[in-house]
């Protein structure tokens, strides 16, 4: 039996590799699953991606630990250009955005690598899973599973605690700087504070998600199709509430 662990750089994920290197759990091997955005451009955030090749690989594999990096063939814009066929009244259409809990992207370009590599591992696997007691309804589907383990569960930790493990080892990804959880950083259901962080520090991504909005012949033809949401209006509301702190700011030299 190998113990691999599916890890996506998260608070969850990280504090189950800490616990098993704590409690000395076998742990043969370590796999993350990189959405990329297009063939070159990665779909996590920069300061993620940053973080789990240049922090957390680098302490994993010092303590014994080797990590694998999973793509699909299959990537944001493969999926957004894919030309519908099957479809009467949509055929010649392109998919565009993915609609918002029917994700493609999750599926095809980070659940089915990690799915493929353990169904075609030459050995017999238990996965390790990161969910925390507080979500039992996850944790029961890793109950039922005869192949998935939660260290989170087995040592009675909730996601706070989690948290504050990987704070603990200086292993917290700085994306819990301003957001809750991780996530692509073109996924429709980013908050506030993600959108503006992306606007702000990464006005290339954000200018890349930004102009297909503008593209023709789609059917997911804006970035939040569940809300009839376009990045187009967040950027109009960050605008103005950039022209607002600079009439403030006048008021208050005056």
């Amino acid at each position: 039996m190998k113990y691999i662990a599916s890890w996506s750089g998260g608070k969850d994920s990280t504090a189950s590799i800490i616990l098993a290197h704590k409690h000395g759990e076998p742990l043969d091997l370590i796999i993350f699953s990189e959405v990329m955005f297009d063939a070159e451009t990665s779909g996590e955030l920069p300061e993620h991606i940053d973080f789990i090749k240049s922090r957390a690989i680098p302490v994993f594999e010092n303590w014994g630990y080797k990590t694998v990096i999973l793509r699909s063939d299959k990537n944001f814009m493969s999926c957004f250009n894919h030309v519908v066929t099957r479809s009467e009244k949509r055929a010649g259409m392109r998919q565009g955005f993915p609609i918002v809990g029917k994700c493609k992207i999750n599926r095809d370009c980070k659940t089915d690598p990690i799915e493929k590599f353990l169904r075609h591992y030459p050995e017999a696997v238990t996965q390790y899973i990161g969910i925390a007691i507080d979500e039992p309804k996850r944790i029961k589907r890793v109950e039922k599973s005869k192949t998935q383990i939660s260290l989170l569960q087995k040592y009675g930790y909730t996601g706070q605690m989690a948290f504050e493990l990987c704070e603990q080892y200086n292993l917290l990804s700085p994306i819990y700087d301003f957001a809750k959880r991780g996530g692509c950083w073109f996924c429709p259901n980013a908050r506030y504070n993600e959108l503006k962080h992306l606007r702000t520090n990464h006005k290339d991504l954000w200018n890349k998600i930004l102009e297909l909005e503008n593209e023709t012949n789609m059917i997911g033809s804006m970035w939040n199709t569940l809300k009839g949401t376009r990045l187009h209006d967040w950027e109009e509301r960050f605008y103005w509430e950039e022209r607002q702190i600079s009439i403030f700011d006048f008021w208050m030299k005056r």
